[in-house]
């Protein structure tokens, strides 16, 4: 297990991917408020996403300078994207956000948990 990332541009490509989402929560993108309201996320909520999305960036980025802090950065995502698929499980909500947009980023997050930090 590496303290810091190595390589680091997985990290950089997944900080990049969480900022870039960070942006889509502030205002949500019509995409992410029915993925919202599909899931049953409570709208008075909703104005915490993009502060846990771009802490998540934050965290990436300054991980690559401080050790531990990437790879506690990245399990925390992985965790956070887990749950979000037991969301989409729990509302049996089975279609493109389920299968693309969930499933997708945890896949991501956990390949670069696995390819920059633990292998």
């Amino acid at each position: 297990m590496a303290t810091l990332p190595d390589p680091v541009w997985p990290v950089l490509v997944l900080a990049l991917v969480s900022a870039g989402d960070a942006l889509l929560c502030v205002r949500p993108a019509a995409f992410i408020a029915q993925c919202f309201r599909d899931v049953n996320f409570p709208e008075r909520w909703w104005w915490v996403m993009p502060w846990i999305k771009a802490a998540a960036a934050a965290g990436l980025v300054a991980g690559i300078w401080i050790p531990y802090l990437g790879l506690v950065t990245a399990v925390c995502l992985v965790v956070y994207f887990v749950l979000a698929l037991m969301f989409h499980v729990r509302a049996r909500d089975f279609g493109r956000n389920f299968f693309v947009n969930a499933t997708g980023m945890f896949l991501l997050c956990l390949f670069v948990l696995w390819f920059s930090f633990l292998r």
